[in-house]
Order: structure tokens, then C-alpha cells, then sequence
């Protein structure tokens, strides 16, 4: 886990930081190397640890060609990143319940007897909540490992910007994958900061926290 890493400073990882949105041209990521980044990523949690997050890696010519128009207000990490990461939640991940958990099983980490009980409920249950719910559920949980995966970045010595603002409702089918079922949440650049971007400013937390 976390090889090659170029620091494991969590300090540092987490406040030096910064959306990049000018990155190094010259500056490629190896296949393996972002396999191994979404693997580190992927220990973030998720309900039920049914792990609804799923990546679309762009990272070809013809790729980026195929979002660029559709990430219109942020072109220029489109154009410079090592690649773009699309960030989807699958609201079919039942799916994979029984892999996941069958696989605790062969690992000792998990009994089998609460293996079947887990999922027995969960099969008996996620598949008729509400769609609504499902996306809501799965956007959550694709979001802290997209957060998880920007700090993993940081420390490979990469740099990341997470984008809000591109064609939610084109980008999924655009990339032959069913709309129907996978989400968008966000899009993630990735590559070496050409600059250093802006140290931000955030609220303390007195102003955010509300005592009881």
C-alpha cells in the first residue's frame, strides 16, 4: 500500500494541497501507478462497504478530445493533466455484495455466519429503495473516496483539481456507459502542478460548528 509514495506526512499532504488547474504537459502516469492509486483509495468507507464508487480514467488524445466540450469551464486541466478522472456512484452495487463479502470470508476477516446475515439484509433491501435514495447514498460515498484519492495523489507526489462544472447529464453515455445506472459526482485532474496554486482561506470552526 501507498508505494511509490514520495511522503507520508499526512500534515502536509492535507494543507499543502491546492486545486491545480495548469499542469506539467510532458508528465504521463503510468497504468499501474493509477491502479494502484484507485486501490489505495478505494480503503475509504462506504455504507455497508458496498463500495458504490467507480472511475472513468481519460486519459488518451481521443479521450480528453470526447470531454473536452463537455467540460467547457475547465478546459485547461482537460488539455494538460495527466489524465481526468471521472467519478461516478453505481447505484447497482448489490452486485458485487456477495464478492465482497465472500472474500472477507476467505481473508478471516470476517465470520461467515455474519457474512450471510449482512447479506441477506442488504440483498433483501437495496434493490427496492428508491432510486433516489440509491444516487444519494452512492454520491455520498463516491465522494469520500474521491477525497480520499486527492490526498492518496498528494502523496505519489501528484496533484489534483475536483470539478464540479461539466455536462452531468452527457458525460456518462458519452463514455458508452449505462446513464441509468452509474452517477456522476465529480470530475478529478490529475498530473504535476506547473504552478503552485492559491493557498485558500477556510472559515474557523467556531463559525461552523453548532454545540449542544
Amino acid at each position: 500500500m501507498l508505494e511509490p509514495i514520495q511522503s507520508n506526512d499526512f500534515i502536509n499532504m492535507m494543507t499543502s494541497r491546492r486545486s491545480i488547474r495548469l499542469y506539467e504537459e510532458d508528465v504521463k502516469i503510468s497504468e499501474e501507478e493509477m491502479r494502484v492509486m484507485i486501490q489505495e483509495a478505494s480503503s475509504a468507507p462506504s455504507s455497508a462497504n458496498m463500495q458504490p464508487w467507480r472511475v472513468i480514467v481519460v486519459r488518451t488524445s481521443e479521450g480528453k478530445s470526447k470531454l473536452r466540450p463537455l467540460v467547457q469551464f475547465n478546459t485547461r486541466q482537460n488539455d494538460t493533466s495527466a489524465a481526468m478522472l471521472i467519478i461516478l456512484g453505481d447505484t447497482q452495487s448489490e452486485l458485487y455484495v456477495e464478492e465482497i463479502y465472500d472474500t472477507a470470508v476467505e481473508q478471516g476477516k470476517m465470520p461467515r455466519e455474519i457474512r450471510d446475515k449482512q447479506v441477506t439484509q442488504i440483498l433483501s433491501m437495496y434493490p427496492h429503495i428508491p432510486r433516489e435514495l440509491k444516487i444519494e447514498i452512492a454520491k455520498i460515498d463516491a465522494s469520500l473516496f474521491a477525497m480520499q484519492l486527492m490526498l492518496v495523489a498528494r502523496a505519489h507526489g501528484y496533484d489534483t483539481n475536483p470539478m464540479a462544472g461539466f455536462e452531468r447529464d452527457q458525460v456518462v453515455s458519452a463514455f458508452e456507459l449505462d446513464d441509468q445506472r452509474y452517477v456522476p459526482v465529480m470530475i478529478l485532474s490529475i498530473g504535476k502542478a506547473k504552478d503552485k496554486g492559491h493557498e485558500s482561506v477556510r472559515l474557523p470552526s467556531e463559525k461552523i460548528t453548532f454545540w449542544r
